[in-house]
C-alpha cells in the first residue's frame, strides 16, 4: 500500500509539472513448464502474468523520467502473494549514448547468454536497480551496467551484480564479449559459517552473420569461450575455476527460429546463471513459433531440448506474449 501511496503522488506530481505527460503499460503473459530432472534444475510450472506502467515526461528530446510499478501475479496464488515492484528512473540518450539511473526495466535491455543469467529473472526480477550506461560506434557498442539486488541489514545479506558486455562488427564478422560480477557479502550480524563470496563469469565470442549465404530473414553461427571463478572467502583460499567451449547457431525465419547452443569442458559455478552449465557437457536447441507478431504484440511459443552429460534428456516449454500500448515508443 505504501508503494502504490508513493507511486500515485508521484503521478500526479508528474502530471502536473509535465509539458508533455507520456505513459506506457505493458503485459506479459508467461507460461513456462520445465520438466526437468533434479541432478541439476529443478522441475516447476511457472504460469502467471507481469503488469506494469509508467508514465512520465521528456525534456529537450533526450533527458526523461519515469515512474511506476509493476506486478508479477503467479496463477493459483493470492494477489498480494508478491510484492509489487517500484519503477522510477532517469534516461538520458542521443545518437551515441544511453544513461539509466533508478529502477527500471531489464526486458530488452540486459541480454547476456543464459549460462551467465537466467532467463528466470525477467520473472521475478523486472527491474534493474541501480544504473546502466551503453556508447555507441559506428562499429559496435559496450555498456555496463551495476544492478544493487540486497541492501545489508541485521539479518540480509548485501548482495549486488555488475557486468559489462558489447559487440564489435566488421563486415559480416562480430566478436562480442561478456563480463559478469555478483558479489555475497556477511549479514550485519555475521553468523558462524557465513562468508563472503565472489562470483565472476566470463563469455568471449567469434561469430559470422550468415544472411548473405543461407534464405533466411536472420541467422548466424558463433564459437568462444565461457569461464567461471568462485571464491568464498575464508573457505576456498583462492578461487575455483571452470572452463569451457561454448558455441551457438541461431537461424529465423518470419515466423519460426531455431537455435542450439553446445557447452564441453569444465562445469561451471554461476549464481545467477542456468544450472545446465554445471554439468561437463550440455546441447542445448529451442524451436521457436512466432504465433503472434505486430508492432505492439508480440506471441512466442518455444520448446526446448536439454541433452546433460551425453545421457540425460530434459524438455520444457515456454509461451510468451507481450503486449505494449501507450504514447511513447520507450
Amino acid at each position: 500500500m505504501r508503494l502504490i501511496l508513493f507511486a500515485t503522488i508521484m503521478l500526479l506530481s508528474v502530471s502536473t509539472f509535465a509539458q508533455k505527460l507520456e505513459y506506457s503499460v505493458l503485459f506479459h503473459g508467461i507460461g513456462d513448464n520445465r520438466e526437468y530432472s533434479r541432478e541439476y534444475a529443478t522441475p516447476q510450472t511457472i504460469l502467471g502474468e507481469r503488469s506494469s506502467f509508467e508514465i512520465g515526461t521528456t525534456l529537450e528530446e533526450k533527458h526523461q523520467f519515469r515512474v511506476g510499478l509493476s506486478h508479477m501475479y503467479e496463477f493459483g496464488s493470492e494477489i498480494d502473494d508478491l510484492k509489487p515492484k517500484l519503477t522510477a528512473y532517469y534516461r538520458y540518450s542521443d545518437n551515441r549514448k544511453t544513461f539509466y539511473f533508478g529502477a527500471f526495466p531489464r526486458m530488452n535491455l540486459i541480454n547476456y547468454p543464459l549460462a551467465l543469467l537466467t532467463d528466470t529473472l525477467n520473472y521475478y526480477r523486472p527491474n534493474l536497480e541501480g544504473m546502466y550506461g551503453e556508447y555507441k560506434w559506428v562499429w559496435g557498442n559496450q555498456s555496463g551496467f551495476v544492478d544493487w539486488t540486497s541492501r545489508q541489514t541485521d539479518n540480509k545479506r548485501e548482495t549486488f551484480m555488475a557486468g559489462f558486455s558489447g559487440k564489435i562488427q566488421l563486415s559480416s564478422f562480430f566478436f562480442e564479449n561478456y563480463l559478469l560480477m555478483f558479489h555475497y557479502a556477511n549479514k550485519g550480524i555475521q553468523l558462524e559459517g557465513e562468508h563472503i563470496s565472489d562470483n565472476l563469469g566470463m563469455a568471449l565470442f567469434l561469430g559470422s552473420d550468415l544472411e548473405k549465404i543461407v534464405p533466411l530473414k536472420r541467422a548466424y553461427i558463433k564459437v568462444g569461450f565461457l569461464e567461471s571463478s568462485l571464491r568464498e572467502r575464508g573457505i576456498t583460499g583462492g578461487y575455483i575455476t571452470g572452463l569451457s567451449f561454448i558455441g551457438e547457431f541461431y537461424g529465423e525465419s518470419k515466423d519460426f527460429a531455431l537455435k542450439t547452443t553446445f557447452h564441453q569442458g569444465n562445469g561451471h559455478n554461476l549464481m545467477n546463471g542456468d544450472r545446465f552449465y554445471d554439468a561437463e557437457s550440455y546441447l542445448r536447441t529451442d524451436i521457436y513459433w512466432k504465433f503472434i507478431n505486430y508492432d505492439n504484440i508480440q506471441g512466442r511459443f518455444n520448446i526446448s531440448f536439454h541433452l546433460i552429460n551425453g545421457s540425460t534428456l530434459d524438455q520444457s516449454q515456454q509461451l510468451s506474449l507481450v503486449y505494449k500500448f501507450g504514447n511513447t515508443s520507450n
